[in-house]
């Protein structure tokens, strides 16, 4: 039987960007340090784990001061057909959705979330043509300190509210849910993005979501 695959569809925090410590600190975790690789490591050989995350990238947005390629919803499809047949996606996104710039609330970044899970459940790029399953993945609640305080000003009291919203999306629209902040939280150094032992953690518990799903 082919290995099972899973897209890990998310932001700086998939893609293990380390904790920025000025505003173009671009440094980033080894490979085998970051949650998807950890996953990879709990489920074995049998899977193949893809790691597509974007640093800035949101659910829905444009960026207008990063660029219009930061809008998740703009990439889904194109990576959704470049990994097929995929067998679970797991969507991680929503921090970057916090940003004063956007100045959304954290009911409408959680429908921005939605709005990705009902492209992919309404796609063929799972098995045989059928859609993939999805995993919705709660984002390590933010702080508003360090390099990127100004950045995220007003993040941190919404961003308190995304992961019971985002568990209301999941049943809403019959996929899985997961928390990641039952097991890590995000780096005091900047309030966005995760060290290393998070890393490890997101990935241990990710593993075992992913393995309940497919238990059967």
């Amino acid at each position: 039987m082919s290995p099972r695959t899973v897209l890990c569809f998310g932001d700086s925090n998939t893609h293990g960007t380390c904790a920025m410590r000025f505003a173009e600190d671009r440094r980033r975790l080894p490979k085998e340090m970051r949650w998807p690789s950890r996953m990879a490591e709990g489920l074995g050989p049998d899977w193949d784990v893809v790691a597509e995350g974007h640093p800035g990238r949101t659910a829905v947005f444009d960026d207008p001061i990063e660029g219009s390629h930061k809008n998740g919803q703009t990439a889904l499809p194109v990576l959704l057909e470049t990994h097929r047949p995929i067998d679970l996606v797991i969507v991680m996104l929503g921090t970057n959705d916090l940003k004063a710039r956007f100045n959304q609330s954290a009911h409408d970044i959680t429908l921005g979330v939605q709005r990705l899970v009902r492209d992919i459940m309404a796609c063929d790029s799972g098995p045989d043509g059928s859609a993939p399953q999805v995993l919705v993945a709660a984002p390590a609640v933010v702080r508003e300190t360090g390099a990127l305080a100004e950045t995220f000003a007003g993040a941190e009291a919404k961003s308190a509210l995304v992961p019971n919203l985002l568990a209301t999306v999941a049943e809403r629209q019959g996929v899985h849910f997961t928390d990641v902040n039952v097991v890590a939280r995000v780096d005091p150094i900047d309030g966005i993005h995760l060290t290393a032992e998070a890393h490890a953690a997101i990935g241990a518990a990710m593993a075992q979501a992913v393995l309940r799903i497919f238990k059967d």
